[in-house]
């Protein structure tokens, strides 16, 4: 059994990792507000606007779709894996690269060596740069200061990417915030853009646009805008599960450690009380054998 200098150290050194944790907690409940606040004023844009481009697309050429939209054969891949720049938030991180890993060896296992990893947080960027994949580092750091004008950049090389031929497929790998305990792994192809198949109902009740200038000049910039906001989204979900993540874990490692203070507590009192007894017991000895003499 431990001795009482032991067991105090112990419950001392628990005390102050629960205080610690306890800390993250809130400090994460607070960024995880803000986060699902910009989350949730972003989703109803974004859908709006992906609802307008698929209305307005919808039964024009493909040429008219734009370069956006060119299904190439498929020799370089670009995979873009959202993470955090920081741990202690559970599985979030390993789930996300563990998604990216599951669709380079199911889906792009032929063009191995041709993927390349741009990955956004500093997790991902240690993680594949350290296991010599092709890594495309130049966007490690958004996380650092979020901002569209900051994440436009990203998109845009990307999008550059896939007009200029050097990349065929372009994925996005990301959590995607539900609540506060659930975070939902997204694998989306981002490049080139999916055609969406529309019914002969849907074609009938499609909003009719007057277009101004022309619906060309239309496409050439609602294409690329939407592109942009969908990257952004995808940065601001996992921004906002990081959080959620990492309030979940801290609250359960406040829990964890409250119960292991308990046992050490109740370990702490067993001991201090046989060592009470021990001493009555060598008192009470003693004082028989002066008795006896």
């Amino acid at each position: 059994m431990a001795n009482l200098k032991e067991v105090k150290s112990r419950i001392s050194s628990v005390t102050s990792t629960q205080q610690i944790t306890k800390a993250m907690k809130m400090v994460a409940a607070a960024k995880l507000r803000r986060a699902q606040d910009r989350i949730i004023q972003m989703r109803p844009y974004a859908s709006k606007l992906a609802t307008i481009l698929s209305n307005v697309s919808s039964g024009v050429e493909d040429d008219l779709a734009g370069i956006y939209s060119v299904e190439r054969e498929v020799n370089n891949v670009l995979i873009v894996v959202i993470t955090s720049d920081k741990g202690l938030c559970g599985a979030f991180n390993s789930n996300a690269i563990k998604a990216g890993l599951t669709l380079i060896k199911e889906k792009y296992q032929a063009q191995k060596d041709n993927v390349h990893i741009l990955p956004i947080g500093r997790k991902a960027n240690e993680y594949f740069t350290k296991r010599g994949y092709n890594v495309i580092s130049d966007y490690s750091d958004l996380f650092s200061h979020l901002s569209f004008e900051e994440v436009r950049a990203a998109a845009e090389f990307a999008m550059n990417g896939f007009k200029s031929g050097d990349f065929d497929r372009i994925e996005l790998v990301y959590n995607e915030f539900k609540n506060i305990a659930t975070q939902i792994l997204r694998k989306e192809q981002f490049l080139p853009i999916e055609k969406i198949e529309t019914s002969e109902e849907e074609s009938a009740t499609a909003i009719d646009y007057i277009y101004e200038p022309s619906k060309e000049v239309i496409l050439e910039e609602l294409i690329p805008k939407s592109l942009k906001v969908q990257f952004y989204k995808a940065l601001l979900e996992s921004n906002a599960s990081e959080h959620g993540a990492r309030m979940t874990a801290m609250d359960k490692a406040t829990e964890n450690a409250g119960e292991l203070l308990k046992e050490l507590r109740l370990t702490y009192n067993r001991t201090r009380q046989a060592a009470i007894t021990k001493e009555i017991l060598e008192i009470v000895g003693g004082a028989e054998a002066l008795a006896s003499e």
